[in-house]
Formats: structure tokens, sequence, C-alpha cells
């Protein structure tokens, strides 16, 4: 791997750690908030794998991963999407307000599980 994909793994890491560690302190929004920038930095890693460029934004990051595997039968079409629903955790975590505007412990729960698979199955597929 590259240097700059060993850094964004890295990263992804730590964001795993630290949404593991929310979750045992009941902070549900920032552990599912977390959980998707892990999956967000490992995307970018593969990109870049993939790419030999790094994708920033969110949008981008989305819109280029889906494009690098699309056609890629060693990544599974559940694990594709994961992406793209953990993104909408963030969105209630940053943006959202009221009674509705809390990620559940069971979301939270699903998001960190969900994020660790996608993270191992990336870290796999880059050798």
């Amino acid at each position: 791997m590259s240097p700059e994909s060993t850094l964004f793994m890295a990263k992804a890491h730590k964001l795993l750690a630290e949404a593991e560690a929310m979750l045992t302190i009941n902070l549900h929004s920032a552990g599912g908030r977390t959980a998707y920038l892990a999956e967000f930095h490992a995307a970018q890693a593969f990109i870049s794998e993939r790419t030999g460029r790094a994708v920033k934004s969110h949008k981008g990051v989305h819109t280029e991963f889906q494009r690098v595997n699309r056609d890629d039968s060693n990544f599974p079409p559940d694990l594709r999407a994961f992406l793209s629903r953990a993104y909408n955790l963030k969105a209630i975590a940053d943006y959202e307000t009221g009674p509705d505007a809390e990620v559940s412990k069971d979301e939270a729960r699903l998001a960190v599980l969900q994020a660790k698979r996608f993270v191992a199955h990336l870290e796999i597929l880059l050798g």
C-alpha cells in the first residue's frame, strides 16, 4: 500500500476504536458518526490505491468508491452500500435537530460492526 493509503487506513482503525469507546459511554450519535468516518477513510485508501489519486469530499468519495468497485466481484454488494447508509448517521448527528435527531443504541452498534467489516474487507483487497 502507498504511504497515503496506509495513513488513511491507520486513521480508519483509530476511528473504529474511538467509535467503540463512545458506545461504552452511551454516546450513540457520536459513535455512529465516527463509524461512518472510519469507513470514509478506508474508502479513501481504496480509491487512492485503485486510481492513484486522493478524493477528499464526502460526495466525491461516495461517487468514486462506487465507480471503482462497481464491477469488482470480490466486493459483496451489501458491503458496497455501507458507506452511503452510514453517511445518514453522520447527517443525523451533525445536522438534524429535535427529538428524532438521535442515533439509537442499536443503530450505533450496527454501524460500528458494519464499519469493522467494511474496513477489514478493504484491507484484504488492498493487501
